[in-house]
């Protein structure tokens, strides 16, 4: 077999945004460790100890046991922990509750994504832009569905209201909607009373609504989370939790801060969760065993809650930081992040080249630091709209994930890199 024909076998599969800026950065010299580089555009938190947070693990014991593969659906230990934490938080006092058949375990939030989208049948699944830039091959990857996008309003805040959501629903015939919230790349929260008028519409017009939620813990706005901002879940909203059509994803990543343990949930009707676990069988066959069995005591409530207290008050210190100086910049923030750990910023304002997502970027790399351009999060599945210009040409989403030295030291370069174009324009 000739070369071109081995590589003709084979379909070009391209990287996602974050794979790419990454993969980009790699050729210049960035490695994990290197503190040359200040890495603020990667999805990932810090992952050291917090002040007055939970002692972090870093050890795991295991016995014989341990060593043998795990249920596709995940260890049923764990799957009781996920299902009682959900409970906890969201359901008390309601009649209907979790129990470890509501929840399926899965190496990490894109592997529970694609057991999803596998399960999927034939419809219509409603997404917005901008989003998370792995939707994209995401939706793109399985064709029994067709993915809609619905484009969101900078001017409005992306505010999406649930007659907006009920309207798209029926006029564009959606099975389902998927989308995360706190949503990454803006940071929008949709929370409190609104949530649950979104998970009133869902339910009302048998359409399900999948919640990517790997970003619970993040939240910075009392007024758009309907309480003192603490942990927002669609699941406080829920009537019966094997009836209501909602999906919930979540894992240790983002919320618990162990992005390299790779263990992920998703929380659902029963028959839904059935069917994941037959996806699961074929695609992947379940998660790590020894992964699994370390996260449980994690899932307690009283650690969970403890976790999301340390990281709610790092994180606000370092979202008010980088929005300070993002601004102080020129940089224009249609809205400060309600959710999430980034800030959504407009360059079209700085001087030229800087005024283009993509430029910035690269100019950035020059001076070793990474961020990620605003286009990858036009999430659009088979390039059907390839001629046209993304509307996020000039943004960029920043990370206040990692230290505040290193976002310091971002922050520092990137005022450097603008102050040299600033005095290279007023010279020309």
């Amino acid at each position: 077999m000739s070369d071109n024909t081995s590589v003709s076998t084979f379909r070009q599969v391209p990287r996602t945004g974050v794979i790419y800026v990454m993969t980009e950065a790699a050729q210049r010299g960035y490695y994990y460790g290197n503190e040359e580089w200040a890495n603020l555009g990667q999805g990932a938190p810090e992952t050291g100890q917090l002040d007055n947070g939970p002692a972090r693990v870093n050890t795991i014991e295991l016995v014989d046991a341990d060593h043998e593969y795990a249920a596709v659906a995940g260890l049923w230990e764990l799957r009781e922990a996920v299902a009682a934490l959900y409970n906890q938080r969201y359901r008390r006092g309601m009649k209907s509750q979790y129990t470890a058949e509501n929840v399926s375990i899965s190496s990490g939030g894109r592997l529970a994504l694609s057991r999803l989208a596998a399960a999927l049948d034939r419809m219509h699944v409603g997404h917005f832009l901008p989003d998370y830039t792995a939707y994209e091959e995401l939706l793109d990857q399985f064709d029994r569905f067709i993915p809609i996008p619905t484009p969101l309003d900078p001017e409005r805040g992306y505010v999406f209201s649930a007659h907006e959501l009920e309207s798209e629903i029926i006029a564009r015939g959606l099975s389902a909607v998927l989308l995360s919230n706190p949503c990454n790349p803006t940071g929008k929260l949709i929370g409190g009373s609104q949530l649950q008028q979104w998970v009133d519409v869902g339910r009302r017009l048998d359409s399900y609504l999948i919640f990517d939620e790997f970003y619970s813990n993040y939240i910075w706005d009392p007024v758009a989370s309907g309480k003192s901002c603490g942990s927002v879940s669609a699941a406080a909203y829920i009537e019966d939790v094997n009836k209501d059509p909602v999906v919930i994803l979540d894992g240790l990543t983002k919320n618990w801060r162990y992005p390299g343990w790779r263990v992920g949930w998703t929380v659902a009707p029963k028959d839904v969760i059935d069917r994941l676990s037959s996806v699961g069988s074929f695609m992947d066959g379940g998660a790590s065993h020894p992964m699994q069995k370390a996260a449980i005591p994690l899932l307690s409530y009283e650690n969970a809650e403890a976790e999301a207290v340390s990281i709610r008050r790092t994180f606000s210190e370092k979202r008010d930081f980088m929005l300070r100086r993002l601004v102080g910049m020129g940089i224009r923030v249609d809205v400060a992040p309600a959710g999430s750990f980034y800030v959504w910023g407009d360059v079209s304002n700085l001087p030229a080249p800087l005024n283009n997502g993509m430029s910035f970027f690269q100019h950035s790399l020059e001076k070793q630091v990474i961020v990620v351009p605003g286009q990858f999060f036009d999430v659009n599945p088979g390039k059907r709209r390839s001629e046209i210009m993304s509307r996020f040409e000039n943004y960029v989403r920043f990370s206040f994930g990692p230290e505040l030295e290193t976002l310091d030291l971002g922050l520092s370069r990137f005022e450097e890199l603008i102050e040299s174009a600033r005095d290279k324009k007023a010279a020309e």
